[in-house]
């Protein structure tokens, strides 16, 4: 589609044309493919990727049309580019045991109240950080209690529906209040989306060693340790949707109640 296109043609013009735009095709070497990726190689690893993709296909494309031999972006690079793997970033995360204090202490920080709750809501609902600071009142069943994330806001593209624990409804009605009930639950003081880093950093600033991301590990970590809960169920509440049984227990109807006690413990152990 046009988005991929124009995706297509930025990567190469920012990071490629300006080294190769002034070879010809069949002058290109692995060198200066490596003068290309080796300065990003590090810092935006995608990109770099991405990048290397795309001359590749530019280059298997040359090689199709009889204007060279090889692909200077192939095999060729891959032993000097440096630790080709990318390590998994690691999700720095506190033991669950702490997670209650941790809450305590933002709660009772002088932080901006969006991104207080926000961050709760998060904790409760073992949720991924776009999701919660993305949710929009409508998505929210206050009588109900739950909490239905449409597909398109996904990671696995699919609908998903969050059992909501009383204190997360207490949560929502505190920015009820502050927010008028409209549009975004927890929106920034400008009244857009809040800013991706704005929780990792208020915990940075309150020194507590995590990210947001991380409070889902330690969720999963308790739910393993301390309940009885089946596998499927805690995958399902973490929406991760990574094997047979659980995609076969998505289309099973009692998962949902079974999910909701899973979350009222969680949020009893952390209160």
């Amino acid at each position: 589609g046009g988005n991929n296109e124009r995706q297509w043609s930025a990567s190469l013009r920012d990071y490629a044309m300006p080294k190769l735009a002034r070879k010809r095709v069949d002058a290109i070497n692995a060198a200066d493919v490596m003068a290309v990726l080796l300065p990003i190689w590090s810092t935006k690893r995608q990109t770099a990727r991405r990048v290397r993709q795309r001359i590749g296909a530019v280059m298997k494309w040359a090689v199709a049309q009889g204007h060279r031999e090889d692909n200077p972006a192939g095999d060729a690079i891959s032993a000097a580019l440096p630790n080709n793997r990318v390590p998994p970033k690691h999700q720095r995360a506190l033991p669950h045991a702490e997670v209650g204090a941790a809450l305590a202490r933002v709660r009772g920080s002088g932080a901006y109240l969006g991104t207080k709750l926000a961050f709760e809501f998060l904790v409760l609902t073992a949720s991924r950080s776009g999701e919660v600071r993305q949710a929009r009142w409508e998505e929210i069943d206050r009588d109900g209690a739950v909490w239905t994330i449409p597909g398109k806001r996904m990671k696995t593209g699919r609908e998903h529906r969050v059992p909501l624990p009383p204190r997360a409804l207490e949560v929502l009605a505190a920015a009820a209040r502050l927010f008028n009930g409209d549009g975004l639950v927890f929106p920034s003081p400008t009244g857009r989306v809040l800013n991706h880093s704005t929780m990792t950093k208020l915990l940075g600033d309150l020194g507590i060693d995590a990210v947001a991301h991380g409070f889902r590990s330690s969720f999963r970590d308790w739910a393993a340790e301390c309940t009885d809960a089946p596998r499927e169920v805690c995958e399902l509440a973490l929406a991760h949707v990574n094997s047979d049984r659980v995609e076969a227990a998505y289309r099973r109807t009692d998962l949902f109640d079974r999910r909701r006690v899973l979350m009222a413990d969680w949020a009893a152990y952390i209160a």
